[in-house]
């Protein structure tokens, strides 16, 4: 039964933002296995669904991006999940737009919402799914960039992205992480 989380920051006014790929990637899977995401009293938001007779957890924290952490670590304990059974999605500015990687593990990378989920589980040994939101943003403005909603000509090239990190998740939840970085990095 695995875990896949959403990263994204709480709040209607970065809920399009390329921050907040995590919480959309989330979303599109929900209504393909037919969950419904509901504010719990946890700090995250779920719903429970079923992929091919297996049941899967989603999760968005409730936290901000840099706060991930606690909200993973909650529901790991909650579901009695190890950290190899949950598959984190996030945004990452060093990959072109929709361009997606899948990783067994890993360093942070410099994202913090990882980077809190790692010093939470106290391992880095837990599948991520990275979506690239690329790096058009000049020296020193990142924060204000991955704040920021995709640019309108970006959006078939994400909409791409999302049916494609959708698919690899659906894949991860049947195969495993190995068969899903084979069949989509």
């Amino acid at each position: 039964m695995p875990l896949i989380v959403g990263l994204g920051n709480i709040g209607e006014e970065y809920r399009d933002t390329r921050h907040n790929i995590g919480f959309m990637i989330v979303d599109r899977l929900a209504g393909h296995i037919s969950a419904s995401m509901e504010q719990s009293d946890e700090p995250f938001t779920m719903g429970v669904g079923r992929f091919k007779g297996t049941k899967t957890i989603l999760i968005q924290p409730a936290t901000f991006m840099n706060n991930s952490g606690k909200a993973v670590l909650r529901a790991c304990r909650i579901f009695r999940y190890l950290p190899s059974d949950i598959l984190v999605c996030y945004d990452d500015v060093n990959l072109p737009a929709g361009k997606i990687r899948l990783r067994k593990d890993g360093s942070a990378g410099g994202h913090n919402g990882i980077q809190s989920i790692i010093d939470h589980l106290g391992t880095d040994q837990f599948p991520r799914l990275r979506f690239g939101i690329d790096k058009n943003y000049p020296r020193g403005k990142q924060s204000d960039y991955v704040l920021s909603p995709f640019d309108p000509e970006e959006l078939p090239i994400v909409e791409d992205g999302l049916k494609k990190a959708e698919e690899s998740i659906l894949c991860f939840i049947r195969e495993g992480i190995t068969s899903a970085m084979n069949n989509y990095n």
